[in-house]
């Protein structure tokens, strides 16, 4: 009775380190999602892994040219009476980020997780706005950019 006790002990072993093997195995192979950026006017929201970058490594001005083209994007209606709020995850804010309007600095380098603007800032001509949608894109690093977050706003009102 005691060789088949430890014969099925040794099986169950086998089994549960063949079961831990397999768990590595798919945790191994799959890939870390890049922080979050998300913005938030009214009760609305929207959320996103980073467009290009996002993951350390700074990126090239021909990446960079291209990833500012991307058309692939979240879009949140912004009525130009609400606030727009910016929030990023730790990782961005440790990194410095900006916000960029349309391709062009809207605000200095921040470390900190949360910013907001004004929602008519970004239909105003003043700022480089024009027609009823804007690419607002939040640039991770301050001197290197690491990584890009955009997403498009149009008008609501």
């Amino acid at each position: 009775m005691t060789t088949l006790q430890s014969a099925s002990r040794r099986r169950r072993a086998v089994a549960a380190a063949g079961a831990v093997s397999a768990g590595l195995l798919v945790l191994s192979a799959c890939e870390k999602p890049t922080p979050l950026a998300t913005i938030t006017t009214g009760t609305a929201s929207v959320h996103s892994e980073a467009t290009c970058g996002g993951e350390g490594e700074t990126l090239k001005t021909e990446a960079l040219a291209k990833c500012l083209k991307d058309k692939d994007i979240e879009s949140i209606k912004v009525d130009p009476e609400e606030t727009v709020r910016f929030g990023v995850d730790p990782e961005i804010a440790d990194e410095g980020w900006t916000i960029l309007m349309n391709g062009q600095p809207l605000t200095d380098s921040s470390k900190k997780t949360y910013r907001t603007v004004p929602g008519s800032v970004f239909f105003n001509a003043q700022y480089g706005a024009s027609g009823s949608s804007t690419l607002v894109t939040i640039k991770e690093g301050e001197q290197d950019v690491t990584g890009l977050w955009s997403f498009k706003l149009e008008k609501d009102a």
